[in-house]
């Protein structure tokens, strides 16, 4: 065992573990994100089939003269709740490079003015582009006036905030960020969008956005891939500890090996020189 406390081997052995250690850490963190994304897909699923909630009991309220209210925490995305208020299409936001089935097109998002004077961003649907290209708007049904109950399910502000920007007579961006949305708007907002269901009032004529499950599986092989890597690191420094003292064991018994320090001479033989 004396090979085993050699510096070399030392060295190697706290390099291992320390390498193993990180791994795990590693792991532990993409089994997290696993967790994390399997109950997103949870929540997914039961939106389907769960009783809608009133928005107030999902989102802040937004208070003030406008911008857009604190966003909810990932726990809420995918909630499915109810709002009443009537659509101003006079704020309508059409989100550009939106693609369904393959084809690039637009989401068109429709403030839903509540009772309280705030508003919630509702996404009504998808469109494909205009036929003359996108130098023209698209064609979509307009949002009904009156009072209108709407449901779907919460989505988080994108990230990336992108430019807001008139044209062709309406607001446009790229991406759906709430609050760069929000500063456009003259009224506070809700700081989520919804993503309204195919028979809310508003949607018909327009495509329903499908809801994407999140990949929960490729973290969770992640998490996998980084804890055999953590044995690994260990089993194939024991391997080669014990392959090296096989072969130091091997050139010792053929006389192969380095040849043996010479012992010192006697004291007495030494001063008598």
């Amino acid at each position: 065992m004396h090979a085993l406390l050699t510096r070399r081997w030392l060295t190697v052995f706290a390099v291992a573990l320390l390498a193993s250690f990180v791994m795990v850490l590693l792991g532990r963190w993409q089994w997290s994100r696993y967790e994390l994304r399997s109950a997103i897909n949870d929540r997914i699923d039961a939106s389907t089939v769960v009783t809608p909630v009133p928005v107030g009991d999902v989102l802040s309220p937004a208070t003030g003269g406008k911008g857009a209210a604190p966003g909810p925490g990932e726990d809420r995305a995918w909630t499915r709740i109810t709002a009443t208020g009537r659509y101003d299409a006079t704020q309508e936001i059409l989100v550009r490079n939106r693609t369904v089935d393959g084809q690039v097109g637009y989401e068109i998002l429709t403030p839903l003015v509540l009772a309280d004077g705030s508003a919630l961003l509702v996404d009504r649907g998808w469109v494909p582009p205009h036929p003359d290209g996108i130098t023209v708007a698209p064609q979509f049904p307009a949002a009904p006036g009156g009072t209108v109950t709407v449901v779907g399910r919460v989505h988080l502000t994108e990230s990336g905030a992108g430019a807001v920007d008139q044209r062709n007579g309406h607001w446009e961006t790229r991406r759906v960020s709430v609050p760069a949305i929000a500063d456009k708007l003259p009224y506070p907002v809700l700081g989520a969008y919804v993503l309204a269901d195919a028979d809310t009032p508003g949607a018909q004529g327009l495509t329903a956005i499908e809801v994407g499950h999140e990949n929960d599986w490729l973290n969770l092989g992640y998490a996998i891939q980084w804890w055999i890597f953590a044995a690994g690191a260990l089993v194939g420094v024991a391997f080669l500890y014990r392959k090296d003292q096989r072969e130091q064991r091997a050139a010792a018994e053929s006389g192969t090996g380095p040849d043996p320090e010479p012992a010192p001479e006697p004291a007495d033989a030494a001063t008598s020189a």
